[in-house]
């Protein structure tokens, strides 16, 4: 009998003890049930509100459009117009407003042989960490600048860097003016040469894609007839940004494809 009675509070003790672990561990668990079930929707809800530029626009033909950031230097930005012009083909050049005061008369001469010249800031700053009110007052200097030399307002705008955040693009859109970015990267500003800035462009490119280039890149006026040549050889018609986005209703997809609304 002694023997029965000093086993049966060892049993019972093991059994509190036990009940104790369960007891939490079944919470935990219920606990880490919830967050999963809720974590597809928590997902789908942020991306949906994320705001993103457009990238690249929904096509069914072939056009594409090509666009050259303008920044700092200058030395090569004839020669482009010359090979643009040799191909007749007309692109986008973002530029800086102090690129602009620097170089009237390379913005004039690109105005006039029928590029667009759209707005890439006023100097090259990161608009993240600029206020709206920040952010309007850079891009309206910059559209001042560009308007004062080509009578012609920008409509289009590059972030510096390709940085932007949700505030960046409403602050953008609510100027009444579109974010644009890029889904083909030359990566020129490397300093790659023209065999492979032709490769990465060429392989990349598709119906509806920006492509983008810089105006002071080492290899870029080297590369670019090749480019343009296979171009239009496989059939592509090459517009400004303007003539390939869409207008009116539209939606954006998660890479930032812009699409008609059907």
């Amino acid at each position: 009998m002694k023997f029965l009675r000093s086993k049966e509070p060892r049993r019972r003790v093991i059994v509190l003890r036990r009940r104790h672990v369960a007891i939490p561990a079944a919470l935990l668990c219920i606990c880490a049930l919830c967050l999963l079930a809720n974590l597809p929707a928590y997902v789908s809800a942020s991306t949906a509100t994320r705001q993103l530029p457009i990238y690249c626009v929904q096509r069914d033909s072939k056009v594409c459009a090509l666009s050259f950031d303008a920044a700092w230097g200058n030395e090569d930005t004839q020669t482009l117009i010359d090979i643009l012009g040799r191909y007749d083909v007309k692109a986008t050049f973002f530029v800086v407003g102090e690129w602009v005061d620097k170089y009237p008369e390379s913005v004039k001469a690109l105005s006039d042989a029928g590029h667009e010249i759209m707005c890439h800031s006023n100097d090259h700053a990161h608009f993240n960490t600029l206020s709206a009110d920040q952010i309007a007052a850079d891009i309206n200097a910059c559209c001042d600048k560009i308007e004062a030399v080509t009578g012609t307002r920008p409509t289009l705008f590059r972030p510096p860097f390709g940085e932007y955040d949700d505030h960046v693009v409403t602050t953008v859109r609510g100027m009444g003016m579109e974010i644009i970015q890029w889904d083909v990267d030359s990566l020129d500003w490397k300093d790659y040469d023209a065999p492979t800035i032709t490769q990465r462009v060429t392989s990349k490119v598709g119906p509806g894609s920006i492509v983008l280039f810089h105006n002071a890149a080492l290899h870029t006026p080297e590369a670019l007839p090749s480019i343009l040549e296979y171009l239009l050889q496989e059939g592509y018609d090459v517009v400004p940004i303007s003539q390939l986005i869409l207008s009116g209703d539209y939606t954006l997809d998660h890479t930032g494809r812009q699409c008609p609304v059907e």
